[in-house]
């Protein structure tokens, strides 16, 4: 489990192809710049949002491995590149965020990012099968980053939805929501509690007359 508060940015320096020919990837991170950063093999390790497993372990150097199904489903673990990193939660641990399961649920699109004020907005849109997830001043993690949804606005033709959330300038800074663009791909987690809600009243049974 995680919290969306994420520890800095880790960049990926190398990526290769996993023996197999299967599709997967190994990629090669360095955590220097991670405040409090330690990790041993075996530890889950949230990558913009998604969780994996550290494979090998060198002080700050670590590597995963990327399956081809997660590489369909998430965006940025492709290519060299900074990511958000974020080590699983133990207990007794402060839960500033949410609670996030590293599970990525979609991908998004960046539409809009811009200064308003001392904050910055940032709106984006989500596929239809997470819409029904996205509520005001409900939670989502956007590249595991714990946020709270200010708006939300149904699209016709697709069924997706456009979300706005403000970020403050310290999240702005200290992650790599900063550097997003319009046209940017982003990793989505929407809340736990919405996701078992969704399911319980999928299953009820009709009432009877």
């Amino acid at each position: 489990m995680f919290t969306g508060l994420v520890m800095g940015v880790a960049r990926i320096e190398r990526v290769e192809p996993l023996a197999g020919g299967d599709g997967g990837l190994r990629l090669w991170l360095d955590a220097g710049a991670v405040p409090g950063f330690a990790a041993e093999v075996g530890d889950s390790i949230a990558l913009d949002g998604a969780c994996m497993t550290a494979t090998a372990v060198d002080g700050s150097r670590f590597s995963v491995e990327v399956s081809r199904e997660s590489l369909s489903r998430t965006a940025g673990l492709d290519r060299p590149g900074a990511v958000n990193v974020e080590t699983s939660l133990r207990l007794g641990d402060a839960l500033g965020g949410h609670l996030l399961s590293g599970h990525v649920d979609g991908v998004g699109v960046v539409h809009r990012m811009q200064p308003v004020g001392e904050s910055w907005e940032l709106v984006l849109r989500a596929p239809r099968e997470l819409a029904k997830f996205l509520a005001f001043k409900g939670s989502v993690a956007v590249n595991g980053v714990s946020l709270t949804v200010n708006r939300v606005t149904d699209l016709a033709g697709d069924g997706g939805c456009e979300i706005s959330i403000n970020l403050i300038a310290h999240t702005h800074r200290v992650t790599t929501l900063g550097a997003l663009r319009a046209g940017a791909r982003v990793n989505l987690e929407v809340d736990l509690i919405a996701r078992y809600v969704e399911r319980m009243l999928s299953l009820r049974e009709p009432q009877r007359s």
